[in-house]
């Protein structure tokens, strides 16, 4: 199984312009070979064809990332992703279409992510069928770009938000361990 994504997204605005995931999803669906995808972007509606093509004949599973209901919080934690409803539609419409979706409730932000059950429940509603789970990763230069914007967006949460990471932690912000 190929997956498309975790380190960086496969419907990244260029690729409204480039197609380069759709042509890389057309060839694995001529080979026939199992796919699983993670997006925070309703541009894989886009895509829905070829999604349609690799659920008949090969395996497919799309997660759509939305950590949190509010508003506020996505726009200060995600600030170019679109907005947590657009992504709930697009998971709507893929369900529509038969395919496999689930939520990925990435990241988990200690300190932030209060509306898990209320995400898990508007998945289901939007025809989810699997969950995943994924605190945050701050690796290298992440961490104090992170920390930055967090105390700009956020200045009240900022404090509580790093001391809960660190104590999820061991007192550091980032952890490679799997």
């Amino acid at each position: 199984e190929i997956v498309f994504s975790f380190t960086s997204d496969p419907y990244i605005p260029l690729e409204a312009h480039y197609k380069l995931t759709r042509r890389c999803l057309e060839v694995c669906a001529e080979f026939r070979n199992p796919i699983g995808i993670i997006t925070k972007s309703a541009m894989i509606r886009r895509d829905i064809d070829v999604l349609q093509d690799l659920t008949r004949n090969a395996k497919l599973g799309v997660f759509l990332t939305i950590p949190f209901t509010d508003v506020e919080i996505a726009r200060a934690v995600e600030p170019y992703a679109p907005l947590p409803e657009a992504r709930f539609h697009a998971m709507e419409e893929l369900a529509r279409a038969g395919i496999s979706v689930g939520i990925g409730i990435a990241p988990v932000i200690p300190g932030l992510s209060t509306d898990i059950p209320i995400l898990l429940k508007r998945a289901k509603e939007a025809g989810a069928t699997m969950a995943f789970i994924n605190m945050l990763r701050l690796p290298g230069s992440v961490a104090p770009y992170f920390e930055q914007r967090l105390r700009e967006k956020l200045p009240t949460r900022a404090d509580r938000v790093l001391n809960r990471i660190r104590e999820a932690r061991d007192g550091k912000l980032n952890s490679s361990v799997f």
